[in-house]
């Protein structure tokens, strides 16, 4: 439940149009609930803005399905990572509407299409190899409610590629670059624009790329200053950064706006 939900709850309380004890029990659940094996956290969106995400690696079918389901009984979308088939399988038993996201290896459920972030977050992958973490990155940018464009197998051994896609890239917002391999791209990109790039190295190229520590070391010694850098393969965590930059440049904005209006008056 989120902070507007919960304005809402208040008011038809107020109004009379629902008693106080049936808005008790729909707060029963807050701040978390526990399922013996997990504490679901329903109180993160209203910590921040986004709902709990679960990380579905490790958890046996049945688990995700019950977390899943607890977390989609509040009415928002509901994000599952890491997934196979089989736990897809298992969620889709007891809800409607999920949906498996292969190339992602993500169960969702959409149900707030609301773009929340004003500005466009890019989604760079160096090679094609490297695109499961890439649409991680970009289903968890969508669904906490951003505009999303993919730029895939545009790495630094034909640059003229990246090159190709400059004036999208160059009006993003924030830019997500996932490069195995050395690691090179998010440096390149780093230098054409003036916004945040989340460098995400992937555990792709050969021995000595020692499954993705190459990359990593590479992101993280980036003469480009406006590059940080994620775990390896954290598709993720890239996309959820991301999001929330894109919130904070909105919120920062309309004060700006605020400010100017009241001085201007």
């Amino acid at each position: 439940m989120d902070t507007e939900s919960i304005r809402k709850l208040f008011k038809e309380v107020q109004t009379g149009r629902i008693l106080p004890d049936v808005a008790v029990e729909r707060l029963r659940h807050l701040p978390f609930e526990d399922l013996g094996f997990a504490k679901v956290d329903h109180h993160r969106t209203l910590r921040l803005g986004m709902p709990e995400v679960i990380f579905s690696q490790g958890k046996t079918g049945a688990q995700v399905a019950a977390i899943f389901r607890e977390l989609s009984r509040h009415g928002k979308n509901v994000l599952a990572t890491r997934a196979t088939k089989e736990q897809f399988a298992a969620v889709k038993k007891h809800l409607r509407g999920v949906k498996f996201e292969a190339a992602a290896r993500a169960i969702v459920l959409r149900r707030d299409r609301t773009i929340y972030g004003k500005g466009l977050i890019s989604i760079v992958s160096a090679g094609t190899s490297d695109i499961p973490v890439a649409e991680e990155a970009a289903v968890t940018a969508e669904l906490m409610g951003n505009e999303v464009e993919r730029i895939y197998d545009v790495g630094v051994a034909g640059i003229h590629r990246v090159l190709a896609h400059r004036k999208v890239i160059s009006r993003s917002r924030v830019v997500i670059v996932c490069a195995g391999m050395e690691g090179a791209l998010p440096s390149v990109v780093g230098g054409l624009v003036g916004v945040p790039v989340i460098a995400v190295p992937t555990s792709v190229g050969y021995g000595a790329a020692f499954q993705g520590m190459a990359a990593l070391l590479g992101m993280m010694n980036s003469c480009a200053s406006n590059v940080s850098v994620v775990n390896i393969d954290n598709g993720f965590g890239a996309g959820s950064v991301a999001s929330v930059i894109n919130r904070l440049y909105c919120s920062h904005l309309v004060q700006i706006l605020q400010q100017f209006t009241f001085f201007c008056g």
